[in-house]
């Protein structure tokens, strides 16, 4: 037997999650790095340290690892999500981790703009975005209807409205790659969001 169809079962043998997430993690760097025109499986494939037999193996075909890669990504970015806690307490959350995925991973928001983008010609990714923003639209409305039930918001906020407004505003961060490279940009456009809401940003207080 070939000694490449014996690593190859071998791998598969072995660890076959961790050889799927390893493809989907090269494939989401490759992806924030070079866009969907530079996306090359077998590059991918060289990366991870297998070989393209492997990767048709665990993704028949290169749509299914886009799919995975999309999925991917809207999991680190719901991450920022807690579902604990007062939701004033779960939009600071948000907005916060919002700033630190941005510091720590600016490779997410380089491959949600490219994926907003392969949104207009693809329709298998734009229903996947369409159903993640409409997901997330409602969870900030309903977090804003129930901190302005809890009196943390003014009522006079409508929950449908500024919800549109902060998925528009953070769309738009990284739609524009210069925005989507510079952390400060982000920044200063959830400190705006924040200021709408009137939701103040938490602080520690230093001991003297």
């Amino acid at each position: 037997m070939p000694a490449t169809r014996t690593s190859n079962r071998r791998v598969r043998a072995r660890a076959p999650e961790t050889t799927r997430e390893a493809l989907v993690g090269a494939a989401y760097a490759q992806l924030a790095e070079h866009g969907f025109e530079g996306l090359r499986t077998r590059e991918i494939a060289g990366a991870v340290g297998v070989n393209i037999a492997t990767l048709h193996y665990y993704f028949p075909h290169k749509q299914d690892l886009v799919r995975s890669v999309v999925g991917h990504a809207m999991a680190r970015f719901r991450s920022t999500l807690s579902g604990s806690g007062a939701p004033a307490d779960q939009l600071r959350a948000h907005f916060e981790g919002l700033r630190l995925l941005s510091r720590k991973e600016p490779q997410l928001f380089a491959v949600m703009g490219e994926l907003a983008l392969r949104a207009a010609r693809d329709p298998a990714i734009a229903a996947i975005l369409r159903k993640t923003d409409d997901t997330w639209h409602e969870t900030l409305a309903a977090l804003v209807r129930q901190a302005r039930k809890d009196g943390a918001l003014d009522e006079q906020i409508e929950p449908e409205g500024i919800a549109a407004l902060i998925v528009a505003a953070l769309k738009g961060t990284y739609l524009i790659p210069v925005a989507s490279a510079q952390p400060e940009r982000l920044d200063q456009t959830l400190h705006q969001l924040e200021r709408s809401l009137g939701l103040r940003r938490k602080t520690t207080r230093r001991r003297p």
